[in-house]
């Protein structure tokens, strides 16, 4: 691919700021054509001393220099009151502008949602954007989502969760037809809350041309039994982090147990190969794509590595190359049909 991508970072976002994204740019940068170039938002002088040090990646980046920076703290209501200058701003801005293809910050969740929201708008009729994840599993990645934008949700949202993350998976993994499952207590029809029933009889009763497969419980994550998981962000976020810390788990009782004497010491050095790329596949996901808007924005995990972020940016770029966007249009403007289908008119094909 010849024409130039973009990719605007929030550099001063997270736990870390430019000491992790800098590097993590030049590093993702490796990985990535010639065409790829950044804009690095944040302080033009901490950010500067950072790419003297990278002097190969200098030469594929600018600089635009962010007064303020928002907390991790900070509520998105009052994120948006002062946002307006901010590097997360500015990075999500340079999307709508034009000057760039795609936005990575690894800042606050709320406000970078929020803001989001209110620069580049949403897609069709969506009202907010779900964060998504790639979830491992033993046939490699799970699309999962919502995991945390959307506490309360009903079943026209689920079944909108259900076409992002469609399209999603389609993008990012090259799945021809990805089959979709509806998180709930269990899989019977009758189980769940009315609204989750509601989304399931709507995506396998309404023309939406989509590989429904029904409900899937909370082990089905990991056992990769179907492409894409929908579920509300307050589940969603609940699972997520219940994952992540029983991932710091494993590692740290492995870790206690590999160093625990001379021997263990000994296997865990003949295995350490094996044992990185374990704790690499324990590592909570690194990227959450925000769906639905007019412009791409990836949302990296506050306490992100250097390999976390480039990650993030990997996953930007292959967004920023594909259709995805244009198929969620396409896939939005088939919702309405489905549901009028699904909620047939008071006496409509009923008999007297």
């Amino acid at each position: 691919m010849s024409q130039s991508l973009v990719i605007s970072v929030d550099a001063m976002g997270g736990d870390h700021g430019p000491p992790v994204t800098a590097p993590a740019v030049a590093r993702a940068a490796t990985s990535m054509g010639p065409h790829v170039r950044f804009l690095l938002h944040g302080d033009e002088a901490r950010l500067k001393a950072e790419l003297a040090r990278l002097p190969t990646l200098a030469a594929r980046c600018e600089v635009r220099h962010a007064d303020r920076v928002i907390a991790m703290d900070e509520k998105p209501a009052q994120a948006l009151r002062r946002g307006k200058g901010t590097s997360m701003w500015n990075a999500v801005e340079a999307v709508k502008t034009g000057e760039a293809t795609a936005a990575v910050s690894a800042g606050n969740t709320g406000a970078l949602m929020a803001i989001s929201k209110l620069i580049l708008r949403m897609s069709a009729d969506l009202d907010r954007p779900p964060l998504v994840v790639g979830w491992p599993s033993v046939r490699g990645v799970t699309t999962f989502l919502d995991v945390g934008a959307n506490v309360d949700c009903d079943a026209e949202r689920l079944v909108e969760f259900a076409i992002l993350g469609e399209a999603y998976h389609r993008a990012a993994h090259g799945v021809a037809r990805p089959t979709i499952g509806l998180l709930n207590v269990g899989s019977e029809e009758m189980k769940g809350h009315g609204e989750v029933r509601e989304a399931h009889r709507i995506l396998r009763e309404g023309r939406l041309d989509m590989n429904y497969h029904g409900f899937v419980e909370g082990d089905d994550l990991t056992r990769g039994v179907v492409d894409v998981i929908v579920t509300d962000g307050f589940t969603g976020n609940v699972a997520l982090k219940t994952a992540e810390g029983a991932a710091r788990f494993i590692k740290d009782e492995l870790r206690a147990a590999l160093t625990s004497g001379v021997m263990a010491s000994a296997g865990a050095f003949l295995a350490q190969g094996a044992l990185r790329r374990l704790s690499e596949r324990l590592n909570p996901p690194p990227a959450a794509p925000l769906l639905g808007l007019n412009g791409i924005v990836v949302k990296c995990h506050g306490g992100a590595s250097e390999r976390d972020f480039a990650l993030a940016l990997r996953v930007a770029a292959d967004l920023a190359q594909s259709d995805f966007a244009a198929e969620i249009e396409r896939n939005m403007g088939k919702l309405p049909a489905a549901m009028a289908e699904s909620h047939p008119a008071p006496g409509d094909g009923a008999s007297t």
